[in-house]
């Protein structure tokens, strides 16, 4: 156990101005609230907190989080509040114990919604002061470090994956590299500790048959940099961690006797100017890897992380990885965040990590993620993945996951350039949306004011934060579409019965159906949630039907071999349509502008468009109540172009397929999906969708190629 006055003397040496006195009430306050409490070890707690203290004092952290640590605790796990720790500390530290004590149920529950909720307060805690998230990581280390004291397998195991999926991630990206080796190797030892032993039984056989290898290549670059001019210059090596070659196993799929480069060197010199000289001798004297060279230097990390990296076949023909940096990069590899913890001239610490982007982000997803498993969700998809840089043309670097698209690309510049987003230039050329970005990629992202988000872009991007702001948009509108679609639903109910349709009338009806608002209830009668009807006979609950209107709308609303007139009043617009959300077009029947249509409400969808003659509506035949009488309100000349199918037989014969999709292309439509439905030795049948303007258009290509000689026959498809 670190005695006090060690831990006081511990901060003392890199910091001789630190608030002494501070760190004696913080050390003996701990000490005295946790008292006779026992960890899982049978240690007495207070060992706990004073050995995540210690662990701060090697990242040479300020006083106020040296107490921090030795307070985190208190607050949780014994009698003292925090207004005790306000008084007896001040603001600042009470402010900086309540954002870890706030985490402090994440261990104690393996529900995911309270894991991820808890997890939303970390981010918001650590945005205010990054150094909540330092006395978390430090804490998180102790725990994992003792993690085998604890009896249940199924706890330990959640701990260790809720470590490797959210803290390692986070302390990589913060630039703590050491304090994240640690916990992955601590996590993979509980997680897969069969995997690790294996490795590491392999490592070991390959250090008795190599003798050394490690020593003798870090002998032998010493020299060569010694010789050619770089006498001070430090070599230091080690074998990678066993979690390190694990995921390099998995990301390349192959066997350990196949992996080549699982030895790590690491050169230190003076300056930036001998990184680079290093480079050049160790590029003169041994093969370089193709593929393996990257220049952290000139363009950094986001985490603030500068070295030179390469891959070369070393000496005795090993493959090695070396890494170039002077002693300053080395610290903030090492520590990150920890070593840039900068003291002005009144000593007070500089708390702030606002200049972290990711923790930006972060924020950004916790404001547009609807559910907090929807934020953990985002969060991991932003945390737990390779990296891709790029550059916008101005030059700025922007870091993705690997696999981004210019879609995550322009989301990371700004949610409004990603909400505008229509196309995108990769280093000069035009390519689509969904091409996946690689290292060095200067990506020009093309706007209009007039796009919105597409639901497709979420089957393709990457990142918490793209995906968050879309399905928020996609949610947003969808229940404007919904809304809209009740009010109409509810305006045609009222006048039918005789009654004017008013909001105010709909008040009384919203505790009966369990809605905040009135649009909220406009919204689940625009979802099919509830029907119109219902909603009128809970406002107008003695109100007795009219027979002969309602027996007329039903009967307007079912089809007729030779459908009858419509009525008179104005039928739901349909316009700005997106497919899957409030209003979207039948894939039975695709109706086109121009066929005569009918509208479904189908609960959890909306209104569905069939066209009037369409077989599916057979089925809804009892159900007149969900018939809802719509028409086009664009005209013909509308540029929205939909999907017609058509059912095409045509002769085998060469060339008669190029022949086909000619006379489609010179009649303007375009065909955007077809399958081949049966073939013979005279004849295949293709079913072929075409992007057209409405029904005239279709029905203009079906003539033309009923007029081509290799067509046998042309339909258009109904019910498939």
């Amino acid at each position: 156990m670190i005695r006090q006055y060690e831990l006081v003397e511990r901060v003392k040496a890199y910091d001789p101005t630190a608030d002494e006195d501070l760190l004696n009430r913080a050390y003996v306050f701990s000490m005295k609230a946790h008292g006779s409490q026992t960890r899982a070890s049978g240690d007495p707690y207070f060992l706990h907190p004073l050995e995540v203290a210690g662990i701060l004092t090697q990242m040479k952290l300020d006083a106020g989080t040296i107490a921090t640590a030795l307070l985190h605790d208190t607050v949780e796990d014994t009698v003292a509040t925090l207004d005790d720790i306000e008084r007896v500390f001040g603001k600042e530290i009470a402010r900086l114990v309540d954002g870890v004590t706030k985490l402090s149920r994440l261990e104690l529950n393996s529900e995911q919604a309270k894991q991820a909720e808890n997890f939303r307060k970390l981010v918001l805690a650590m945005s205010e002061d990054i150094r909540v998230l330092l006395v978390k990581l430090a804490d998180r280390l102790h725990n994992m470090r003792t993690l085998y004291h604890l009896k249940k397998p199924e706890k330990r195991r959640r701990i260790a994956r809720e470590t490797i999926e959210i803290y390692s991630p986070l302390a990589e990206r913060i630039g703590m590299h050491k304090i994240k080796d640690e916990l992955d190797d601590l996590a993979f030892a509980e997680l897969n500790p069969d995997a690790r032993d294996s490795i590491l039984a392999q490592l070991a056989r390959l250090r008795s048959e190599g003798e050394n290898r490690v020593q003798t290549i870090i002998t032998e670059l010493r020299e060569l940099l010694a010789v050619e001019g770089l006498p001070d210059a430090s070599v230091t090596g080690r074998e990678k961690s066993a979690y390190s070659i694990w995921r390099k196993l998995q990301r390349k799929n192959v066997s350990f006797e196949q992996l080549s480069d699982i030895m790590a060197f690491r050169i230190t010199v003076g300056s930036v100017g001998e990184c680079y000289q290093a480079l050049g001798i160790v590029h003169a004297h041994y093969p370089v890897v193709p593929g393996r060279f990257k220049d952290y230097i000139s363009t950094p990390k986001p985490n603030g992380y500068r070295s030179l990296h390469t891959g070369v076949i070393g000496p005795g023909r090993n493959r090695i990885e070396v890494q170039i940096r002077t002693q300053d990069m080395h610290e903030i590899a090492e520590l990150g965040v920890a070593a840039h913890w900068a003291y002005k001239q009144d000593h007070q610490p500089r708390p702030n990590g606002g200049e972290y982007r990711w923790l930006r982000e972060l924020l950004d997803i916790l404001e547009h993620a609807q559910k907090p498993e929807e934020f953990l969700e985002h969060t991991k998809l932003e945390l737990f993945q390779d990296q891709v840089f790029c550059f916008t043309p101005k030059g700025d670097l922007i870091a993705l996951p690997r696999g981004a698209t210019p879609v995550d690309f322009a989301y990371a510049v700004h949610s409004q350039v990603g909400d505008h987003c229509v196309g995108a230039k990769i280093n000069g050329r035009m390519l689509p949306l969904r091409t996946q970005l690689q290292n060095g990629d200067q990506v020009d992202i093309v706007t209009s004011k007039a796009q919105t988000p597409v639901p497709g872009w979420e089957r393709f991007v990457v990142t918490g934060k793209a995906r968050a702001r879309i399905r928020k948009f996609l949610r947003t509108q969808q229940r404007t579409q919904y809304m809209e679609l009740g009010r109409g639903m509810l305006m045609r109910q009222f006048k039918s019965e005789g009654y004017e349709f008013t909001e105010k009338a709909l008040e009384a009806a919203i505790k009966i159906f369990q809605q905040p608002t009135v649009d909220d209830l406009m919204a689940g009668v625009g979802s099919g949630l509830h029907s119109a009807r219902e909603v009128f006979h809970t406002v107008f609950p003695g109100h007795k039907p009219q027979p002969a209107p309602a027996a007329r709308e039903a009967e307007e609303a079912l089809p007729k071999s030779k459908p009858g007139k419509g009525r008179k009043e104005s039928p739901l617009p349909i316009r700005g349509l997106i497919p899957g959300m409030a209003v979207h077009y039948a894939r039975c029947c695709h109706p086109l502008p121009g066929d005569r249509i009918v509208g479904i409400v189908t609960t959890g969808k909306g209104v569905t468009i069939h066209t009037i003659d369409c077989e599916t509506l057979e089925s809804f035949n009892e159900s007149p109540e969900r018939w809802i009488d719509v028409s086009w309100e664009t005209g013909p000349d509308s540029p929205e172009e939909h999907v017609g199918r058509i059912t095409v037989v045509i002769a085998n014969e060469p060339g008669s397929l190029g022949t086909l999709f000619t006379v489609i292309g010179k009649n303007q439509g375009n065909v955007i999906h077809q399958k081949i439905t049966n073939r013979s030795t005279d004849y295949f049948e293709l079913l072929i969708d075409v992007d057209v303007k409405d029904a005239k258009h279709l029905t203009n290509i079906m003539a033309a190629l009923r007029a081509t000689p290799a067509i046998h026959s042309v339909e258009r498809a109904r019910g498939r």
